[in-house]
């Protein structure tokens, strides 16, 4: 009993004396001298806290985390030099010649069986398909790219539909050259809608723009139509939406999950050995983002291809997304939280998140004056 009472006392010791700080008689009149009208001024400050820690969380889903230096002494800053010289005088030309050459070599045979065979063509059809997976190779070849694929090789069957986590839209490269899948994909401006419409569009791909509140509706028309043809390529869809850093996964959204067919989870995996392969496509653009790719040493990816998975009895579309999250986010190591990404382009201006600090300051500095 003494050595319960002894430790007691030991504990009673490390607990803050509240009198130390702040006196009885404050202590009593405090609640007296609480008014309404203070708690009201203090809740917008509460919610702007709760606010920006929420959003804090989700920023850290599309931020580009720059690589820690390694030449900081005398002995690695000029091997680092050295590696500069080499790869951006040496690998870079000689990819960009590669490069070069298969989009030559791919446009003269694309444009031979595009226009001289007929649209029905069943030889025309397989012969655009392994052109476009010969690019995609050509792309990866421009990267010096190592990639691990673990898993069966996707086969082309009807009733089924192909999920992955995104990082960039090099994930479709990625994962074209080993198969030719039919995308779901955002339309893009310049060279690469260009290529959308031209060439992509051969295997069979749904565009959709995020502004159009109508293609939601045709979108979702066209999935169903075309998982249940047998000859269709594979269809692959980016469930996120938008591009994350390759450290977390956000929402999927359900469209995928509700088609009653098996969905195949993909899970891609990027090491930031050499370059961040995120495409950052606020600060960046694509041709930029292929061209830090051509600097790099090499792009190294892992690639699992899952089993596939069906919805169970009772289980809604929504719950079957996150387990489909859930399943690529532990393959790959990624951190799931549950972020729409299309917040991502709804967010306010920093020039707006400015202005509100400032009104908040001000009103600070004027109460700290009133008193």
């Amino acid at each position: 009993m003494a050595g319960l009472a002894t430790s007691s006392a030991e504990m009673d010791l490390d607990r803050p004396n509240i009198d130390e700080y702040l006196t009885v008689e404050s202590i009593r009149e405090a609640p007296k001298k609480l008014h309404l009208r203070d708690l009201l001024d203090i809740s917008p400050t509460l919610k702007e806290a709760a606010g920006a820690i929420v959003d804090d969380s989700f920023t850290r889903c599309f931020k580009s985390n720059p690589s820690e230096p390694w030449n900081w002494n005398i002995y690695l800053f000029p091997l680092w030099c050295l590696g500069v010289v080499i790869r951006y005088g040496i690998l870079f030309p000689f990819r960009v010649i590669i490069l070069v050459a298969g989009w030559i070599v791919f446009f003269a045979a694309f444009s031979l069986v595009h226009f001289l065979l007929g649209e029905h063509n069943k030889w025309k059809r397989e012969i655009e398909r392994k052109l476009v997976e010969m690019i995609c190779s050509v792309f990866v070849a421009s990267w010096t790219a190592v990639i691990k694929y673990h898993g069966p090789r996707p086969s082309m069957r009807p009733q089924q539909v192909f999920v992955a986590n995104h990082t960039s839209m090099i994930d479709f490269i990625i994962l074209e050259q080993m198969t030719a899948f039919a995308v779901i994909m955002q339309k893009h401006p310049g060279w690469v809608g260009f290529i959308q419409k031209i060439i992509v569009e051969s295997l069979g791909c749904i565009w959709f723009n995020r502004t159009e509140a109508k293609d939601r509706e045709i979108v979702a028309r066209k999935l169903r139509e075309h998982i249940q043809g047998v000859d269709n390529n594979p269809l692959l869809i980016f469930p996120e939406g938008t591009c994350v850093n390759n450290h977390y996964t956000v929402m999927f959204k359900k469209g995928a999950f509700e088609l009653g067919c098996a969905v195949c989870p993909v899970a891609i995996k990027y090491n930031k050995i050499f370059v961040d392969a995120f495409w950052n496509s606020k600060k960046q653009s694509f041709t930029m983002h292929l061209v830090q790719l051509m600097t790099s040493w090499a792009v190294v990816c892992d690639v699992w291809y899952l089993e596939p998975q069906y919805i169970r009895p009772g289980e809604t579309p929504i719950e079957f997304a996150e387990r489909v999250q859930e399943m690529i986010s532990v393959r790959a190591g990624l951190k799931k939280v549950p972020w729409d990404g299309y917040l991502k382009y709804f967010r306010p201006s920093p020039k707006l998140i400015e202005r509100k600090q400032q009104i908040f300051a001000e009103s600070v500095l004027q109460r700290l004056e009133e008193k």
